[in-house]
């Protein structure tokens, strides 16, 4: 009997595994077959706000009680002549943290243009604190465009890069009027790199034939499946090339001075040598600025936020619970502990 419990417990704990997986399967599949039209919305937040509170938490929760109804008359004689003051200069900060496929820039454009719809170019500036290893040449490219508005629109920009931003990313970064980075953050990589795997000997092997019918010579250089020849690498290698010319190019016209020569070959560098290349203008952390600016400047954090459906929650959180059990599994395997 005991036997037959555990037997049915056993099933009753793997029916549910499986129904939890085709509820998840049958929502992915119910979101992907209903047109998607789920506008975002912009979350602002006030910087300033947040950054005085936890100034005033800390000399709350340290000061005496003398020396804090001091503080609390300095407060209200501060906050009046705050009042009476002329209005200051409005720092927007965005972030933006890029992916392989740049699809991060969808928000950034809308973050851009609820700030050029507002900014004043007299008094105004915004920050962005950027964050990546490059990707998609297109994708990267729409997304130094976007900050290109700024400046078109004629708003301060100053980019901070506080871990990376090589490839795509410095594309996007050498857009600003000026760069700040922290110590060894990685800065550069202008460069542009393509590879793809080629199965044509695989099939081969198995007799098996593949097919392709193009129009144009090269409408197909490299393929996956089929048999590559030197003209098609040849071409291949052109089409890079003339990527990466143009690449050069832009980084050129946004920074002049620079030794394309010297600081093209698709290599990157820590921030401090950066700075020697000319690739960096100044070494500094986002908060370090942020904490200077904050003092003449009302400072706001402009982020633009998509909807998601039920289903994209519920694939979110079931790939997430998935990682999290491959990588205590793989702990284990390795005599690890999680």
């Amino acid at each position: 009997m005991e036997y037959l419990f555990e037997y049915g417990l056993f099933l009753a704990k793997a029916l549910t595994i499986v129904l939890a997986i085709g509820v998840v399967i049958a929502l992915i599949v119910g979101a992907a077959a209903k047109p998607k039209s789920k506008p975002g919305f912009l979350e602002v937040d006030d910087l300033s706000k947040e950054m005085k509170q936890i100034k005033d938490d800390f000399l709350d929760n340290t000061l005496d009680k003398k020396a804090l109804k001091i503080l609390n008359k300095e407060r209200k004689q501060a906050a009046k002549e705050e009042a009476d003051k002329e209005p200051k200069g409005r720092l927007y900060v965005i972030d933006f943290k890029g992916s392989m496929d740049a699809h991060e820039v969808e928000c950034l454009r809308q973050e851009v243009s609820a700030i050029i719809s507002l900014a004043d170019k007299e008094k105004d500036q915004v920050l962005v604190r950027l964050e990546s290893g490059g990707g998609v040449v297109h994708g990267y490219g729409l997304g130094a465009s976007q900050l290109q508005r700024l400046k078109d629109a004629g708003i301060k920009l100053t980019v901070a890069i506080d871990k990376v931003a090589a490839s795509g990313g410095y594309m996007m970064a050498c857009v600003a009027d000026e760069i700040i980075a922290a110590p060894f953050a990685i800065v550069g990589s202008i460069g542009v790199i393509a590879q793809i795997p080629n199965f044509n000997k695989v099939l081969k092997k198995h007799d098996i034939d593949f097919e392709q019918i193009t129009a144009g010579q090269y409408k197909r250089t490299l393929t996956l499946f089929g048999e590559n020849t030197d003209a098609g690498r040849e071409k291949f290698r052109e089409e890079i090339e003339q990527t990466h010319v143009l690449f050069k190019q832009f980084v050129a016209h946004h920074r002049p001075t620079l030794d394309m020569e010297q600081v093209a070959t698709g290599e990157h560098w820590f921030a401090l040598d950066a700075q020697n290349k000319g690739l960096v203008d100044r070494i500094r952390t986002s908060d370090d600025e942020l904490l200077s600016l904050v003092k003449d400047y009302q400072t706001y954090k402009v982020t633009y936020k998509q909807k998601k459906g039920l289903a994209e929650k519920v694939a979110k959180n079931f790939a997430i619970t998935i990682e999290h059990l491959g990588l205590r599994l793989w702990s284990k395997s390795k005599g690890l502990r999680p």
